[in-house]
Protein backbone atom coordinates (compact mmCIF):
# COMPACT_ATOMS: atom_id res chain seq x y z
CA UNK A 1 0.00 0.00 0.00
CA UNK A 2 1.07 3.52 -0.60
CA UNK A 3 1.83 5.76 1.81
CA UNK A 4 2.75 9.33 1.55
CA UNK A 5 5.34 10.98 4.07
CA UNK A 6 4.78 14.92 5.44
CA UNK A 7 1.55 16.40 6.67
CA UNK A 8 -0.81 16.74 4.59
CA UNK A 9 -2.41 19.74 2.38
CA UNK A 10 0.54 21.92 4.12
CA UNK A 11 2.16 23.05 0.62
CA UNK A 12 -1.35 23.06 -1.39
CA UNK A 13 -1.92 26.13 -3.61
CA UNK A 14 -5.12 25.70 -1.39
CA UNK A 15 -4.14 24.36 2.10
CA UNK A 16 -7.09 24.93 3.62
CA UNK A 17 -8.78 22.41 2.02
CA UNK A 18 -6.30 20.23 2.91
CA UNK A 19 -5.95 16.20 2.33
CA UNK A 20 -5.97 13.11 3.87
CA UNK A 21 -3.68 10.16 3.73
CA UNK A 22 -6.53 7.98 3.55
CA UNK A 23 -7.68 9.93 0.49
CA UNK A 24 -4.41 9.48 -1.51
CA UNK A 25 -4.18 5.87 -0.27
CA UNK A 26 -7.78 5.26 -1.66
CA UNK A 27 -6.62 6.18 -5.41
CA UNK A 28 -4.44 2.87 -4.88
CA UNK A 29 -1.26 1.88 -5.92
CA UNK A 30 0.03 2.96 -9.10
CA UNK A 31 -3.27 4.89 -10.19
CA UNK A 32 -1.07 7.86 -8.84
CA UNK A 33 -0.91 10.54 -11.90
CA UNK A 34 -3.21 8.36 -14.03
CA UNK A 35 -0.71 5.30 -14.37
CA UNK A 36 -2.01 1.70 -14.19
CA UNK A 37 0.25 -1.26 -14.05
CA UNK A 38 -0.97 -2.21 -17.20
CA UNK A 39 -0.73 1.41 -18.85
CA UNK A 40 2.52 1.69 -18.08
CA UNK A 41 3.37 -1.80 -19.44
CA UNK A 42 1.44 -0.41 -22.60
CA UNK A 43 3.55 2.48 -22.36
CA UNK A 44 6.88 -0.05 -22.39
CA UNK A 45 5.66 -1.88 -25.43
CA UNK A 46 4.93 1.14 -27.70
CA UNK A 47 7.79 3.06 -27.21
CA UNK A 48 9.89 2.45 -29.90
CA UNK A 49 13.24 0.46 -29.74
CA UNK A 50 16.44 2.32 -30.52
CA UNK A 51 16.49 2.49 -34.29
CA UNK A 52 19.65 0.37 -35.64
CA UNK A 53 22.70 1.40 -37.09
CA UNK A 54 21.94 2.73 -40.61
CA UNK A 55 24.85 3.29 -41.32
CA UNK A 56 25.57 5.47 -45.12
CA UNK A 57 26.27 9.18 -45.45
CA UNK A 58 25.29 11.95 -42.86
CA UNK A 59 24.14 9.52 -40.41
CA UNK A 60 23.46 10.85 -37.25
CA UNK A 61 25.43 13.91 -37.66
CA UNK A 62 22.77 16.45 -36.68
CA UNK A 63 22.80 17.10 -33.14
CA UNK A 64 19.79 19.89 -33.84
CA UNK A 65 17.95 21.08 -36.53
CA UNK A 66 16.81 24.29 -38.00
CA UNK A 67 14.10 24.65 -40.41
CA UNK A 68 14.15 27.93 -42.10
CA UNK A 69 10.59 27.71 -43.27
CA UNK A 70 10.13 30.46 -46.20
CA UNK A 71 5.80 30.57 -46.07
CA UNK A 72 4.49 31.45 -49.22
CA UNK A 73 6.49 29.97 -51.89
CA UNK A 74 9.47 32.37 -53.05
CA UNK A 75 10.21 32.55 -56.32
CA UNK A 76 13.16 30.95 -57.38
CA UNK A 77 13.08 32.53 -60.65
CA UNK A 78 13.91 35.76 -58.70
CA UNK A 79 16.45 34.72 -56.02
CA UNK A 80 18.41 31.83 -57.03
CA UNK A 81 17.53 29.95 -59.98
CA UNK A 82 17.50 33.02 -62.44
CA UNK A 83 17.16 32.22 -66.23
CA UNK A 84 18.58 34.34 -68.95
CA UNK A 85 17.61 33.93 -73.09
CA UNK A 86 14.15 33.61 -71.98
CA UNK A 87 10.78 35.35 -72.84
CA UNK A 88 10.53 38.74 -71.29
CA UNK A 89 7.38 36.92 -69.14
CA UNK A 90 9.72 34.62 -67.93
CA UNK A 91 12.84 36.47 -67.15
CA UNK A 92 13.25 38.31 -63.76
CA UNK A 93 13.18 41.98 -63.76
CA UNK A 94 16.72 42.10 -61.43
CA UNK A 95 19.78 41.39 -62.90
CA UNK A 96 21.77 38.23 -62.71
CA UNK A 97 25.27 38.44 -60.00
CA UNK A 98 28.05 35.43 -59.64
CA UNK A 99 28.49 33.54 -56.17
CA UNK A 100 30.78 32.04 -54.97
CA UNK A 101 30.36 28.99 -56.69
CA UNK A 102 31.47 29.38 -60.14
CA UNK A 103 29.18 29.06 -62.82
CA UNK A 104 26.21 29.50 -60.27
CA UNK A 105 23.96 32.79 -60.83
CA UNK A 106 21.68 34.80 -58.58
CA UNK A 107 19.91 37.62 -58.82
CA UNK A 108 20.75 41.20 -57.45
CA UNK A 109 18.63 40.89 -55.03
CA UNK A 110 21.14 38.29 -52.58
CA UNK A 111 24.68 39.72 -53.12
CA UNK A 112 25.39 38.92 -49.03
CA UNK A 113 24.05 35.26 -49.78
CA UNK A 114 25.87 35.12 -53.17
CA UNK A 115 29.51 35.50 -51.02
CA UNK A 116 28.61 32.58 -48.69
CA UNK A 117 26.92 30.15 -50.83
CA UNK A 118 29.98 28.44 -50.77
CA UNK A 119 29.17 26.84 -47.39
CA UNK A 120 25.78 25.23 -48.29
CA UNK A 121 24.31 22.97 -50.89
CA UNK A 122 21.50 24.59 -53.46
CA UNK A 123 18.82 21.87 -54.03
CA UNK A 124 17.56 23.03 -57.59
CA UNK A 125 15.50 20.52 -58.74
CA UNK A 126 12.64 20.14 -55.80
CA UNK A 127 9.36 19.29 -57.24
CA UNK A 128 6.02 17.31 -56.79
CA UNK A 129 2.67 16.99 -58.07
CA UNK A 130 0.19 18.54 -56.07
CA UNK A 131 -3.42 16.50 -55.62
CA UNK A 132 -5.77 18.64 -55.99
CA UNK A 133 -5.53 22.43 -55.60
CA UNK A 134 -2.39 24.74 -55.23
CA UNK A 135 -2.79 25.51 -52.16
CA UNK A 136 -0.50 27.10 -49.36
CA UNK A 137 -2.23 24.48 -46.49
CA UNK A 138 -1.72 21.26 -48.10
CA UNK A 139 1.79 22.13 -49.37
CA UNK A 140 2.56 22.74 -45.70
CA UNK A 141 1.02 19.89 -44.23
CA UNK A 142 3.15 18.17 -46.82
CA UNK A 143 6.69 19.34 -45.94
CA UNK A 144 5.87 19.31 -42.26
CA UNK A 145 4.02 15.97 -41.80
CA UNK A 146 5.56 14.34 -44.72
CA UNK A 147 1.83 13.34 -45.47
CA UNK A 148 -1.07 14.95 -47.47
CA UNK A 149 -3.91 14.53 -46.77
CA UNK A 150 -7.63 14.13 -48.34
CA UNK A 151 -9.92 16.02 -46.51
CA UNK A 152 -9.70 20.11 -48.01
CA UNK A 153 -12.44 22.45 -47.58
CA UNK A 154 -14.65 23.66 -50.52
CA UNK A 155 -11.98 26.92 -50.73
CA UNK A 156 -8.92 24.61 -51.37
CA UNK A 157 -7.29 25.04 -47.69
CA UNK A 158 -7.40 22.35 -45.11
CA UNK A 159 -9.33 22.22 -41.94
CA UNK A 160 -8.13 23.47 -38.87
CA UNK A 161 -5.57 21.69 -36.52
CA UNK A 162 -6.71 17.91 -34.83
CA UNK A 163 -5.46 15.74 -32.45
CA UNK A 164 -6.08 12.99 -35.37
CA UNK A 165 -3.34 14.94 -37.69
CA UNK A 166 0.16 13.47 -38.72
CA UNK A 167 2.92 15.30 -36.12
CA UNK A 168 5.32 18.06 -37.26
CA UNK A 169 8.63 16.11 -38.28
CA UNK A 170 9.86 18.30 -35.28
CA UNK A 171 7.45 16.11 -32.51
CA UNK A 172 8.78 12.85 -34.39
CA UNK A 173 12.55 14.21 -33.75
CA UNK A 174 12.03 14.50 -29.71
CA UNK A 175 10.07 12.13 -28.80
CA UNK A 176 12.85 9.58 -30.18
CA UNK A 177 15.61 11.46 -29.88
CA UNK A 178 14.98 13.66 -26.47
CA UNK A 179 17.71 16.28 -26.06
CA UNK A 180 20.43 16.13 -23.67
CA UNK A 181 20.20 19.36 -22.12
CA UNK A 182 17.54 20.52 -19.54
CA UNK A 183 16.03 22.84 -22.23
CA UNK A 184 13.29 23.48 -24.31
CA UNK A 185 13.38 20.51 -27.23
CA UNK A 186 11.15 22.14 -29.54
CA UNK A 187 10.75 25.69 -30.49
CA UNK A 188 8.64 27.86 -32.77
CA UNK A 189 8.42 31.09 -33.45
CA UNK A 190 7.49 33.63 -34.46
CA UNK A 191 4.37 33.16 -35.69
CA UNK A 192 2.48 30.21 -36.36
CA UNK A 193 2.02 28.19 -39.95
CA UNK A 194 -1.30 29.73 -41.84
CA UNK A 195 -3.06 30.34 -44.85
CA UNK A 196 -6.16 33.32 -44.29
CA UNK A 197 -7.90 31.75 -41.92
CA UNK A 198 -6.33 28.09 -41.22
CA UNK A 199 -3.74 28.30 -38.28
CA UNK A 200 -1.00 26.25 -37.30
CA UNK A 201 -2.04 22.82 -39.72
CA UNK A 202 0.98 20.86 -39.61
CA UNK A 203 2.41 22.49 -36.74
CA UNK A 204 1.85 20.11 -33.81
CA UNK A 205 2.69 17.09 -32.62
CA UNK A 206 -0.97 15.75 -34.04
CA UNK A 207 -1.75 11.93 -32.56
CA UNK A 208 1.59 11.79 -30.48
CA UNK A 209 -0.40 13.90 -27.86
CA UNK A 210 0.34 17.75 -26.56
CA UNK A 211 2.98 16.68 -24.71
CA UNK A 212 5.48 16.70 -28.36
CA UNK A 213 3.62 20.11 -29.75
CA UNK A 214 6.48 22.87 -30.26
CA UNK A 215 7.33 25.66 -27.06
CA UNK A 216 5.77 28.34 -29.25
CA UNK A 217 7.09 32.20 -29.20
CA UNK A 218 4.36 34.13 -30.50
CA UNK A 219 4.99 37.98 -29.67
CA UNK A 220 2.56 40.60 -29.96
CA UNK A 221 2.11 42.76 -32.98
CA UNK A 222 1.25 42.33 -36.20
CA UNK A 223 3.26 41.00 -38.90
CA UNK A 224 4.61 44.04 -39.83
CA UNK A 225 5.66 45.31 -36.48
CA UNK A 226 9.61 44.83 -37.14
CA UNK A 227 10.31 45.44 -33.07
CA UNK A 228 8.25 42.33 -31.86
CA UNK A 229 10.84 40.09 -31.09
CA UNK A 230 12.69 43.00 -28.68
CA UNK A 231 9.03 42.24 -26.87
CA UNK A 232 9.60 38.43 -25.97
CA UNK A 233 7.53 36.95 -23.11
CA UNK A 234 9.19 34.05 -21.34
CA UNK A 235 6.68 33.96 -18.19
CA UNK A 236 5.61 30.81 -18.63
CA UNK A 237 9.60 29.69 -17.94
CA UNK A 238 9.73 31.40 -14.42
CA UNK A 239 8.92 30.18 -11.04
CA UNK A 240 5.55 31.56 -9.72
CA UNK A 241 6.40 34.03 -6.53
CA UNK A 242 4.16 31.26 -4.42
CA UNK A 243 6.22 28.03 -5.76
CA UNK A 244 8.65 27.64 -3.21
CA UNK A 245 11.57 25.01 -2.85
CA UNK A 246 9.53 23.60 -0.45
CA UNK A 247 6.57 22.55 -2.76
CA UNK A 248 9.56 20.87 -5.32
CA UNK A 249 11.14 18.74 -2.62
CA UNK A 250 8.16 17.27 -1.43
CA UNK A 251 6.90 16.45 -5.08
CA UNK A 252 10.29 14.71 -5.13
CA UNK A 253 9.20 13.55 -1.71
CA UNK A 254 6.14 11.93 -3.13
CA UNK A 255 8.44 9.97 -5.83
CA UNK A 256 10.58 8.67 -3.65
CA UNK A 257 7.84 7.36 -1.45
CA UNK A 258 6.03 5.35 -4.73
CA UNK A 259 9.83 3.95 -5.29
CA UNK A 260 9.87 2.94 -1.44
CA UNK A 261 6.53 1.05 -2.00
CA UNK A 262 6.29 -0.06 -4.98
CA UNK A 263 9.24 -1.98 -6.58
CA UNK A 264 7.01 -3.90 -8.82
CA UNK A 265 6.39 -0.69 -10.50
CA UNK A 266 10.22 0.52 -10.59
CA UNK A 267 10.59 -3.00 -11.91
CA UNK A 268 8.73 -2.87 -14.74
CA UNK A 269 9.68 1.11 -16.07
CA UNK A 270 13.57 0.64 -15.07
CA UNK A 271 14.59 1.30 -17.93
CA UNK A 272 12.54 4.86 -18.29
CA UNK A 273 15.61 6.48 -15.83
CA UNK A 274 12.37 8.47 -14.38
CA UNK A 275 15.11 10.50 -12.03
CA UNK A 276 16.75 11.43 -14.77
CA UNK A 277 13.61 12.53 -16.55
CA UNK A 278 12.19 14.66 -13.44
CA UNK A 279 15.72 15.80 -12.57
CA UNK A 280 15.65 17.70 -15.92
CA UNK A 281 12.56 19.07 -15.83
CA UNK A 282 13.40 20.82 -12.61
CA UNK A 283 16.54 21.70 -13.92
CA UNK A 284 15.07 23.30 -16.95
CA UNK A 285 12.44 25.07 -14.41
CA UNK A 286 14.91 26.08 -11.91
CA UNK A 287 18.57 26.37 -13.87
CA UNK A 288 17.03 29.39 -15.83
CA UNK A 289 18.90 28.25 -18.95
CA UNK A 290 16.13 28.73 -21.41
CA UNK A 291 15.25 32.32 -20.00
CA UNK A 292 18.89 32.76 -20.85
CA UNK A 293 19.23 31.45 -24.09
CA UNK A 294 16.07 33.58 -25.04
CA UNK A 295 17.69 36.54 -24.00
CA UNK A 296 18.87 38.22 -27.20
CA UNK A 297 19.23 41.58 -25.83
CA UNK A 298 22.66 40.15 -24.62
CA UNK A 299 23.83 40.02 -28.13
CA UNK A 300 26.07 42.75 -29.43
CA UNK A 301 24.88 45.75 -31.06
CA UNK A 302 26.85 44.81 -34.28
CA UNK A 303 26.15 41.27 -34.33
CA UNK A 304 21.90 41.91 -34.08
CA UNK A 305 22.53 44.27 -36.62
CA UNK A 306 23.94 42.63 -38.99
CA UNK A 307 21.16 39.59 -38.42
CA UNK A 308 18.88 42.46 -39.61
CA UNK A 309 17.04 44.84 -37.12
CA UNK A 310 13.69 42.83 -38.61
CA UNK A 311 11.29 39.98 -36.65
CA UNK A 312 13.09 37.46 -39.35
CA UNK A 313 16.20 38.69 -38.43
CA UNK A 314 15.96 38.39 -35.23
CA UNK A 315 14.04 34.99 -35.14
CA UNK A 316 17.23 33.47 -36.82
CA UNK A 317 19.24 35.25 -34.22
CA UNK A 318 17.16 33.62 -31.03
CA UNK A 319 17.30 29.92 -33.67
CA UNK A 320 21.22 30.20 -32.91
CA UNK A 321 20.94 30.90 -29.35
CA UNK A 322 18.45 28.03 -28.63
CA UNK A 323 20.69 25.35 -30.66
CA UNK A 324 23.68 26.39 -29.24
CA UNK A 325 21.79 26.09 -25.34
CA UNK A 326 20.64 22.85 -26.10
CA UNK A 327 17.17 22.71 -28.17
CA UNK A 328 16.70 20.07 -30.74
CA UNK A 329 14.70 21.54 -33.21
CA UNK A 330 13.66 24.81 -33.96
CA UNK A 331 11.10 26.59 -37.10
CA UNK A 332 11.90 29.91 -38.12
CA UNK A 333 8.59 30.80 -39.75
CA UNK A 334 9.18 33.10 -42.82
CA UNK A 335 7.12 36.45 -40.40
CA UNK A 336 4.35 36.90 -42.61
CA UNK A 337 0.81 34.94 -43.49
CA UNK A 338 0.38 33.86 -46.77
CA UNK A 339 -2.32 34.74 -49.11
CA UNK A 340 -1.26 38.77 -47.74
CA UNK A 341 0.89 41.39 -49.02
CA UNK A 342 3.90 43.87 -48.41
CA UNK A 343 6.51 41.50 -47.17
CA UNK A 344 4.85 38.28 -47.94
CA UNK A 345 6.44 35.76 -50.53
CA UNK A 346 2.88 34.95 -51.76
CA UNK A 347 3.67 37.20 -54.40
CA UNK A 348 0.75 37.28 -56.89
CA UNK A 349 1.08 41.29 -57.75
CA UNK A 350 3.67 43.54 -57.00
CA UNK A 351 6.33 40.97 -56.88
CA UNK A 352 9.29 43.49 -58.01
CA UNK A 353 8.62 45.90 -55.04
CA UNK A 354 8.25 43.34 -52.59
CA UNK A 355 10.80 41.16 -53.75
CA UNK A 356 13.53 43.77 -53.94
CA UNK A 357 12.53 46.22 -51.20
CA UNK A 358 10.29 44.18 -48.51
CA UNK A 359 10.96 40.36 -48.85
CA UNK A 360 14.85 39.73 -49.90
CA UNK A 361 16.99 42.07 -48.09
CA UNK A 362 15.52 40.54 -45.27
CA UNK A 363 16.57 37.13 -46.55
CA UNK A 364 20.14 37.89 -47.44
CA UNK A 365 20.93 39.71 -44.68
CA UNK A 366 19.39 37.45 -42.00
CA UNK A 367 20.27 34.28 -44.08
CA UNK A 368 23.20 34.82 -45.10
CA UNK A 369 25.00 36.31 -41.22
CA UNK A 370 23.00 32.99 -39.84
CA UNK A 371 24.87 30.44 -42.00
CA UNK A 372 27.95 32.34 -41.26
CA UNK A 373 27.11 33.04 -37.63
CA UNK A 374 26.84 29.57 -37.44
CA UNK A 375 29.83 28.06 -38.84
CA UNK A 376 32.56 30.16 -37.33
CA UNK A 377 31.11 29.08 -34.20
CA UNK A 378 31.10 25.39 -35.00
CA UNK A 379 27.65 24.54 -34.67
CA UNK A 380 27.29 24.24 -38.59
CA UNK A 381 29.46 20.63 -37.89
CA UNK A 382 26.52 19.38 -36.24
CA UNK A 383 23.15 21.57 -37.27
CA UNK A 384 21.47 20.67 -39.79
CA UNK A 385 19.72 23.91 -41.52
CA UNK A 386 17.18 23.75 -44.15
CA UNK A 387 15.46 26.81 -45.70
CA UNK A 388 12.70 26.40 -48.44
CA UNK A 389 9.13 26.98 -48.94
CA UNK A 390 6.16 25.29 -49.92
CA UNK A 391 6.30 25.69 -53.79
CA UNK A 392 8.27 28.02 -56.40
CA UNK A 393 6.12 30.57 -58.35
CA UNK A 394 5.02 30.21 -62.08
CA UNK A 395 8.07 30.34 -64.95
CA UNK A 396 5.49 33.24 -67.22
CA UNK A 397 4.05 36.04 -65.05
CA UNK A 398 0.09 37.00 -64.99
CA UNK A 399 -0.96 33.16 -65.38
CA UNK A 400 -3.47 31.49 -62.66
CA UNK A 401 -2.59 27.69 -61.48
CA UNK A 402 -4.31 27.95 -58.31
CA UNK A 403 -7.58 29.81 -59.65
CA UNK A 404 -5.55 33.73 -58.01
CA UNK A 405 -5.58 36.77 -60.25
CA UNK A 406 -2.07 37.39 -60.55
CA UNK A 407 -1.18 40.96 -62.28
CA UNK A 408 1.50 40.74 -64.83
CA UNK A 409 4.05 41.60 -62.22
CA UNK A 410 3.01 38.49 -60.12
CA UNK A 411 3.86 34.56 -60.53
CA UNK A 412 0.87 32.40 -58.97
CA UNK A 413 2.13 28.63 -57.25
CA UNK A 414 4.11 26.38 -58.74
CA UNK A 415 5.38 22.94 -56.80
CA UNK A 416 6.76 21.34 -60.11
CA UNK A 417 10.03 22.83 -59.65
CA UNK A 418 11.69 25.26 -57.21
CA UNK A 419 14.71 25.43 -54.94
CA UNK A 420 15.81 24.47 -51.07
CA UNK A 421 19.00 25.39 -49.72
CA UNK A 422 20.68 22.91 -47.02
CA UNK A 423 23.53 23.25 -45.17
CA UNK A 424 25.25 21.87 -42.14
CA UNK A 425 25.89 18.29 -40.37
CA UNK A 426 27.96 16.83 -43.34
CA UNK A 427 25.89 18.25 -45.91
CA UNK A 428 28.47 18.60 -48.97
CA UNK A 429 29.62 22.80 -49.34
CA UNK A 430 29.01 24.42 -52.33
CA UNK A 431 27.73 22.21 -54.24
CA UNK A 432 24.52 22.25 -56.43
CA UNK A 433 22.04 19.45 -56.39
CA UNK A 434 20.19 19.21 -59.73
CA UNK A 435 19.43 21.68 -62.28
CA UNK A 436 16.34 23.13 -63.82
CA UNK A 437 15.20 23.68 -67.68
CA UNK A 438 15.47 26.38 -69.40
CA UNK A 439 12.86 28.13 -67.92
CA UNK A 440 12.77 26.86 -64.30
CA UNK A 441 9.41 24.55 -65.28
CA UNK A 442 10.60 21.23 -64.21
CA UNK A 443 13.51 19.42 -63.20
CA UNK A 444 15.96 18.92 -65.87
CA UNK A 445 17.66 16.09 -63.29
CA UNK A 446 17.73 14.47 -60.03
CA UNK A 447 14.21 15.39 -59.09
CA UNK A 448 13.93 16.39 -55.23
CA UNK A 449 10.26 15.67 -53.47
CA UNK A 450 10.11 17.20 -50.26
CA UNK A 451 9.48 14.38 -48.06
CA UNK A 452 12.83 12.74 -49.51
CA UNK A 453 14.16 16.22 -47.80
CA UNK A 454 12.15 15.24 -44.60
CA UNK A 455 13.79 12.32 -44.71
CA UNK A 456 17.09 13.37 -44.68
CA UNK A 457 16.42 15.26 -41.92
CA UNK A 458 15.41 12.08 -40.12
CA UNK A 459 18.76 10.07 -41.29
CA UNK A 460 20.70 13.15 -40.26
CA UNK A 461 19.42 12.90 -36.89
CA UNK A 462 20.19 9.18 -36.55
CA UNK A 463 16.57 7.86 -37.44
CA UNK A 464 15.23 5.66 -39.35
CA UNK A 465 12.32 7.52 -41.69
CA UNK A 466 10.96 3.57 -41.97
CA UNK A 467 10.36 3.86 -38.03
CA UNK A 468 6.79 2.60 -37.25
CA UNK A 469 4.49 5.55 -35.49
CA UNK A 470 0.79 4.51 -34.08
CA UNK A 471 -1.88 6.86 -35.16
CA UNK A 472 -4.61 7.55 -33.38
CA UNK A 473 -6.32 4.56 -34.69
CA UNK A 474 -3.44 2.42 -33.65
CA UNK A 475 -2.47 2.16 -37.19
CA UNK A 476 0.68 1.58 -38.12
CA UNK A 477 2.70 4.62 -39.97
CA UNK A 478 6.25 5.24 -41.76
CA UNK A 479 7.68 8.77 -40.59
CA UNK A 480 7.71 9.34 -43.59
CA UNK A 481 7.32 7.27 -47.24
CA UNK A 482 10.56 8.17 -48.41
CA UNK A 483 14.27 7.95 -48.77
CA UNK A 484 16.57 10.43 -47.69
CA UNK A 485 18.77 12.23 -50.11
CA UNK A 486 22.19 11.16 -48.98
CA UNK A 487 23.77 12.46 -52.00
CA UNK A 488 23.96 16.10 -50.43
CA UNK A 489 25.98 14.72 -47.79
CA UNK A 490 30.44 15.02 -48.41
Amino acid sequence: MLRISGQPGRDLCDAHLGVSRRDIIRVGGSAIMGLTLGSLFKLRAETPAPAAAKGGPGWGKAKSVIMVYLQGGPSHLDLWDPKENVPDKIRSSFKNIPTKIPGINFTEVLPKLAQINDKLTMVRSMSYTPNGLFNHTAAIYQIMTGYTTDKVSPSGQLEPPSPKDYPNFGANIIRLKPPTEPMLPFVMLPRPLQESNVVGKGGTAGFLGKGFDPYTLFPDGDDMDMTKMNRIRVDDLNLRPDVFAMRLKRRASLRQSIEQTMPDIDKAVENYHLDEYYGKALDLITSGKARDAFAIDRETEKMRASYGLNTFGQSLLLARRLVEAGTRVVEVIWPKVANSDNHSWDTHADLTNRIKNQAGPMLDAGFSTFIDDLDQRGLLDETLVVALGEFGRTPERGVSTSGNVNSADGRDHWPYCYTACVAGAGIKRGYVHGESDATGSSPKSDPVHPTELLALIYHACGIDPDTIVYNHLNQPRELVKAKPVTALFA
